[in-house]
């Protein structure tokens, strides 16, 4: 039977515990480094930690590639704002294949009369080798529609994140993330039987993930 672990702990502390080209995939949504704070809710999430700067980049690279297999995909969320510094430090150590486009059934805020509305986010995908993707060649445009950021400041749907896992992996692979947040990741690792590693350094997000893990284990039987 597949594992999810959540550890409540910074990455750069919990992966020097996984061993070197032990990781199938990554699945994961770092910082932007725009000190993201959303507006959407009343009451208002914490503020991302380490989400002012992007001073973290490179090491956290150099890690995914010291843990990754030969064949590894990655799938790293991004925003516009810095994805010329993500591709240029990614690519460095990894192919970046291409951009994915994930396009919400509405729109976000921002500058409601002097800017277009953002209805999208961006997810790099990567190869560590030459492994194909599973299934039939899907468009880079991907749909589906946005939470209500009630478990995470930037929580991202289940369903998009368990159509990653299935192209990219197998059952009882490892799949990785390094910024959890409210853990969807684990979340659909345990729906698609794959074993996942999360790590995400607030307390409070924890608890939440795990709570949600064991509803998940729940609904499975």
């Amino acid at each position: 039977m597949a594992e999810q672990t959540i550890y409540n702990e910074d990455w750069q502390i919990g992966t020097k515990r996984i061993a070197n080209n032990s990781v199938d995939l990554v699945v994961t949504d770092p910082p932007y480094g725009m000190a993201f704070q959303s507006n959407h809710r009343k009451v208002k999430h914490k503020s991302i930690q380490n989400d002012t700067n992007l001073d973290w980049l490179g090491g956290w690279v150099k890690e995914l590639k010291r843990v990754c297999k030969d064949e590894a995909h990655l799938y790293i969320f991004c925003s516009w704002h810095h994805i010329d510094k993500f591709k240029q430090e990614v690519g460095a150590l990894f192919n970046v294949k291409n951009i994915l486009i994930w396009e919400k059934n509405n729109t976000g805020m921002g500058d409601l009369e002097g800017d277009y509305a953002p209805k999208y986010e961006m997810i790099l995908f990567c190869s560590n080798g030459t492994k194909k993707l599973k299934g039939r060649r899907d468009a880079n445009i991907l749909k589906s529609k946005r939470t209500q950021n009630e478990n995470h400041p930037t929580e991202k749907p289940i369903n998009l994140i368990s159509y990653l896992i299935e192209k990219s992996s197998n059952k009882g692979d490892l799949v990785l993330d390094t910024f959890a947040g409210s853990c969807g990741t684990a979340i659909a690792s345990r729906q698609k039987e794959r074993n996942c590693i999360c790590f995400e350094i607030e307390e409070d997000y924890c608890k939440v993930a795990n709570e949600r893990l064991f509803a998940t284990s729940l609904s499975l039987f």
